[in-house]
Order: C-alpha cells, then structure tokens, then sequence
C-alpha cells in the first residue's frame, strides 16, 4: 500500500489550527482567573486600606476561594481576623496553613508563630506556650522566648520568667540581670506571704548580689527586717540603699525617717538626708527631713522654714501649700477652705508617672500596670519631671 502524501499535507495545517486554539482557549482561561484573583486582592486591598475590615475579610476570603494554595492571602486573612479579636476565626486560618503538606518550611514557622499570637491574644496562655515551645530553633526562636517570657510575666510564674530571661541573656539579646532581681524580689513577696520568711530572706539577698546598684531588693529586705522586728538591721539596709541607688533617694527617705525615728537614729538620718537634699532637691526627701526636723530638738531648722527654704530653690505648689498649712491668714476663717482647695489641687502633682506610656499612679510600681514595662517609673514625683 503507498503512503499518500497529500493527507500528510492536508493533516499539518490541521493539526496547526486545532494546537493554535487549544493554546488560545487555555491562555483565556489563565487571564480569566489571573483576573479574578487580583481583582479580589487589590479590593480587599483597597478595603484595607481605608480601614473598612469587615469588606477587607470578605475580599480576601473571595480571593482565597478562587486559589486556597495561596498562603500570603491566608496569612493576611489570618491577621485580620486577630486584629478585629475573632481570635477562633484566625486560629483556624493558620491550623488551616499547619495542616497543608505542602507549604514550605518556613512558611510553615510563620504560621506557628502566628497561631501562637492568636492564642496571646485570646488570653489562651497554655495554648500559646505549647505553640510557641515549638519555635525553639527557627527564625522566629528569639521572639518566641520574649513572648514566652511575657507570657510567664502575666501568669506570673516567676521561676519559668527566670530561666527564660537567662536563655534570651546567654543569645545575646541583651542584659536583663535587673529583671531578674525582679524575679527573685516577686518570689520573696511570695514566700513571705506563706511565712516562710528565711527563704525569702534568701531570695532577696540574691537579687541583692545579682544587682547591687538596684533599690528595690534593700527596700524589701527592709520591709521584712521590719515584719520581723529588726528595726536596727533595717535601718543599716536603707542607709547602704541610699548610697547604692542614688536615683531611688526618693523612695528610701521615707521609711528611713520612719525607722530612724523607731530605732533611735534621728540625728544620723538627719544629716544623711540633709546631704542629700542638698545635692538634689526632692519633695519626698524633704518631707523625710521635715519629719525629723520635728522630733529633733537639736534641728536648727523648723520644718515650716524646709518648705520655705525648697521655695527658694524652685517653684512647687505642693511645698507652698505645706507653708500655708501652718501659717495664719489675714482672714484666717477661710483657712480651711483654701487649704481645703490646695491639697485638693496638689494631689494630681504627687502622682508617679510612667516614662513609658504615661500611666499615672498614686503609688510608686516596679512593673508598669498600663504598659507592663519593668523601671519605667520615676523615683521623682509628677510636679518635678
């Protein structure tokens, strides 16, 4: 049988014609969902962008379903979901991503450590201790034990914050030996609540050698030595305070007037405090030193005259309004009215503020309660920043 070469030269042109629209249909279909699939990003996109997150989710969530092997868009999705506080909603996006074999390693990290930012959020702190246990030895291994310490910071397991803050120390991530003289200060607040108090002696004396320049340990012991009628020693710990923190002066000089005057020390004191304020005036310094002016007789200067005295140096309502305390008005029958309105008007100035996030406190703290951060309040008073 003789091959016939005219249906050879017939069938290449058809077979041209029929691959030439194949590609054609196949390249329309490509530009069709290539379409589509941006479409919907830059309008979730856009929704973003003017702050419209509710339309935002459902353009990427329409997006998504048009390509769900896209991961980008399910981090995005995720992230709004936690920004909104649907904290399920983004904890399903990315246990959705944990679960898919085929995204890459490190996309598969970032969806662990996105998980475990859900569950901070959500306040689920073991879950997200378990989820962030997992980012030991990934790239996100330096942020993850910082969320764990703060994590073990709000759960307040101190021995856990402890041995976390050592990890992030020993890698490098800078020194935190002050923190950790918190640590051991909050675990003798601890033990000493359950009368345990050697133990908490103990653990203060630690922190004391861990950091030796920081006010608070001294200031505890103190307070313990206090509890257990150890005036002296307590007053011994203040005074080494005084010359170990300079910048706490503030916080020490009141319960080292108190315990001066309890242990027989007045006149030591006295002149302590005295140096002191000279070096730099401070209205808790001067109302320890008034305190002791008092109960010396041997004082050459009354306490009415410390308050005029600090006037001198600069000005402050609430050591004018001490002065007016005990000085008699032309019309002394609205005295009490106008001292009445002074103290009322010099309380917002004897608040603490932290440097941080300017939550303000009648009471001085360690840790901020507003911002959580550690030594972020001033020894000094609001109306001397």
């Amino acid at each position: 049988m003789e091959f016939d070469l005219s249906w050879v030269l017939l069938g290449l042109p058809l077979a041209f014609v029929l691959g030439w629209l194949a590609s054609r249909l196949d390249l329309r279909q490509i530009r069709l969902e290539n379409r589509q699939a941006p479409k919907a990003y830059f309008k979730g996109l856009n929704f973003l962008l003017n702050e419209q997150q509710d339309q935002a989710i459902d353009a990427f969530i329409e997006a998504v379903q048009s390509d769900p092997d896209t991961s980008e868009l399910h981090f995005a999705l995720g992230n709004l979901f936690r920004r909104r506080g649907e904290y399920e909603r983004a904890v399903r996006v990315h246990q959705h991503l944990l679960s898919r074999a085929d995204i890459s390693q490190a996309d598969r990290h970032r969806a662990q450590h996105a998980l475990a930012l859900d569950f901070l959020k959500a306040g689920l702190l073991d879950h997200a201790e378990a989820a962030l246990l997992k980012l030991e030895g990934t790239t996100f291994e330096a942020q993850a034990r910082l969320a764990l310490l703060a994590n073990y910071e709000r759960s307040r397991d101190w021995p856990q914050a402890a041995l976390m803050a050592e990890k992030l120390e020993h890698a490098g991530q800078g020194s935190l030996t002050p923190r950790l003289a918190h640590y051991l200060c909050e675990q003798a607040v601890g033990q000493v609540a359950q009368g345990q108090f050697e133990a908490g002696r103990e653990l203060l004396q630690r922190a004391i050698t861990k950091a030796p320049d920081a006010a608070r340990a001294r200031l505890d012991l103190a307070q313990l030595q206090v509890q257990l009628g150890q005036e002296t020693p307590a007053w011994d710990t203040l005074m080494q305070a005084l010359d170990s923190a300079p910048a706490a002066v503030p916080l020490i000089a009141r319960p080292l007037a108190d315990l001066a005057l309890r242990s027989g020390h007045t006149a030591v004191s006295l002149a302590r405090l005295q140096q002191l304020y000279a070096e730099q005036a401070s209205l808790d310094v001067l109302e320890a030193i008034v305190t002791l002016s008092d109960a010396d007789p041997a004082a050459q200067t009354s306490a009415r005259d410390w308050y005029a005295h600090h006037l001198e140096k600069e000005p402050s309502l609430v050591a004018a309004t001490r002065w007016i305390a005990g000085e008699k008005l032309e019309h002394e029958q609205f005295h009490p009215q106008v001292q009445r309105a002074l103290d009322h008007a010099i309380k917002p100035l004897l608040r603490y503020r932290c440097a941080a996030c300017g939550f303000e406190a009648t009471q001085h703290f360690w840790q901020c309660p507003g911002c959580q951060t550690w030594d972020s309040y001033p020894a000094r008073r609001v109306e001397e920043l």
